[in-house]
C-alpha cells in the first residue's frame, strides 16, 4: 500500500435539500482500513459531501500525502478551482454574493494546510467499490440508521479485492473523456443491475431495470458489459444476486 500513499473515498447524501443528512468516508493507509461517518438533522447534499472530505482530513495527522476521491463535481471543482478567487474576493463570489457553506470551505483550507493532497472525481453509482461503500455509509447515517464502521486490515475488509480499483472510472482536473469512455455509451450492454430494499436483480433491457428503480427510496442501478464488470458492481454495492 505505501506505494499508492493514502486512498480516500469519500461521499455525502441528504434525505431532502434541506433535510436530514449523513457522510461518510472510507481511508485506506499501510494496507488499514477506516470508516468514518456522522449525521446532520437538517442539511444539504453539499454540505455532507464537504463534510465526508472534512472528517478524513481532520483524521489525518500533518505532512502526508493522500488522494481524495469523491463523486463530487461540486467538491473537486471547489478545492482546485474556486476557493482561490473567494479568498481573494473575501468570501464572495463572482457576483458579489456570500459563499455558500463557507464555514466547510475555510475549514477544509485549514484542515489540508501542511498535507499534500490529490484529487480525482468519479462518476457515481458506477460499480467504484470504496464511493459505492461511502454511499451506503452516508445514506444509513441520513436514515438515522448508521452503519457499523470498520476499522482493521484491507485484507478482511469486505471489498478488498475492488476497493481499489478505481482508476478506470478517474476524472482529474481538466481531464475530457477518451473515444474509448465516450463510445462506452453507445456499448451494448450485458445486463442491468438494480438493488431496491438491500435485493439485487439482473435485467436483460433498461426498461425492465427502470420500471423496478423508478421511484423506489435509495435504489442504485448500472449497466454492465461482461460478467465480470458485473462482478465488480455487485462486490461495489456489498451484494451477490
Amino acid at each position: 500500500m505505501q506505494k499508492n500513499g493514502i486512498i480516500i473515498f469519500t461521499d455525502g447524501s441528504s434525505r431532502g435539500n434541506p433535510g436530514p443528512g449523513g457522510w461518510g468516508t472510507v481511508i485506506i493507509s499501510d494496507d488499514q482500513v477506516t470508516e468514518l461517518g456522522g449525521r446532520e438533522g437538517r442539511t444539504t447534499n453539499n454540505r455532507m459531501e464537504l463534510m465526508a472530505v472534512l472528517g478524513a482530513l481532520t483524521s489525518l495527522p500533518v505532512n502526508v500525502e493522500c488522494t481524495i476521491v469523491t463523486d463530487s463535481k461540486y467538491v473537486l471543482e471547489g478545492m482546485t478551482k474556486w476557493v482561490h478567487g473567494w479568498q481573494k474576493r473575501n468570501w464572495m463570489t463572482a457576483d458579489k454574493k456570500p459563499v455558500a457553506n463557507q464555514d466547510i470551505w475555510r475549514a477544509l483550507l485549514e484542515a489540508g494546510e501542511g498535507k499534500k493532497i490529490s484529487w480525482h472525481r468519479v462518476d457515481g453509482h458506477q460499480g467504484v467499490g470504496g464511493n459505492e461503500r461511502c454511499d451506503v455509509i452516508a445514506t444509513s447515517f441520513a436514515d438515522d440508521a448508521p452503519a457499523v464502521l470498520y476499522k482493521g486490515s484491507l485484507e478482511k475488509h469486505a471489498l478488498s479485492k475492488t476497493i481499489l480499483k478505481y482508476t478506470h472510472a478517474v476524472r482529474t482536473p481538466g481531464d475530457k473523456l477518451s473515444k474509448t469512455e465516450k463510445g462506452s455509451k453507445s456499448k451494448k450492454a450485458y445486463s442491468y443491475l438494480s438493488v431496491v430494499n438491500g435485493v439485487a436483480m439482473r435485467h436483460f433491457s433498461w426498461p425492465e431495470c427502470e420500471k423496478r428503480v423508478k421511484g423506489a427510496r435509495g435504489a442504485k442501478y448500472k449497466k454492465s458489459f461482461s460478467a465480470e464488470d458485473e462482478k465488480v458492481i455487485l462486490e461495489g454495492w456489498g451484494t451477490t444476486l
